[in-house]
């Protein structure tokens, strides 16, 4: 399905929202590797929020700017929902989107790793200057307006090449 030099984007809270429904961790390196393998790749991104300066969360954001991912962090803004409950957001789905159009003269199609509709002008967009978008998500967590835009990838498929074990 890739055509030319291909640029990986992740939306980490919609892959971290996806692990919880498929049951399995996603190995970055596994998967990393596993693109590398496959295709041939300009660029991994990756786009987090973080709270505070959690040790975990930090040494996790080492780890993958150490196996070559450019990671995009910014904190968290807890949105309150009633009295008793907040919930967490991380708001970095312009800046994916920013990156990922104005590098699009490094490569020919993009691997969203993300199932947000916020995404689909951006596919709009990419498409119009003739690159090729492939959604990499799981049912139940992508967008419909993404399915009518991109061709799309279940990531469960890819669980014995990218799975975590402890």
């Amino acid at each position: 399905m890739v055509s030319g030099k291909a640029a990986v984007f992740i939306d980490a809270s919609n892959i971290l929202y996806s692990q919880k429904t498929f049951g399995f961790r996603v190995d970055y390196g596994k998967l990393k590797d596993y693109f590398l393998a496959n295709m041939d790749v300009f660029g991994f991104y990756y786009y987090t929020g973080k709270v505070g300066k959690l040790e975990h969360q930090l040494k996790f954001i080492s780890r993958l700017e150490g196996l070559g991912f450019k990671v995009v962090a910014k904190e968290v803004k807890f949105i309150k929902i009633n009295e008793n409950k907040k919930i967490p957001k991380g708001n970095l789905d312009v800046e994916l989107a920013l990156d990922a159009f104005q590098l699009a003269d490094n490569y020919q199609t993009l691997i969203l790793c993300s199932g947000d509709s916020d995404f689909a002008y951006l596919i709009d967009l990419l498409k119009e200057k003739g690159k090729r978008v492939i959604v990499v998500s799981t049912r139940g967590h992508i967008a419909r307006e993404l399915l009518e835009r991109a061709k799309y990838f279940d990531l469960r498929k890819l669980k014995g090449y990218i799975e975590f074990l402890a």
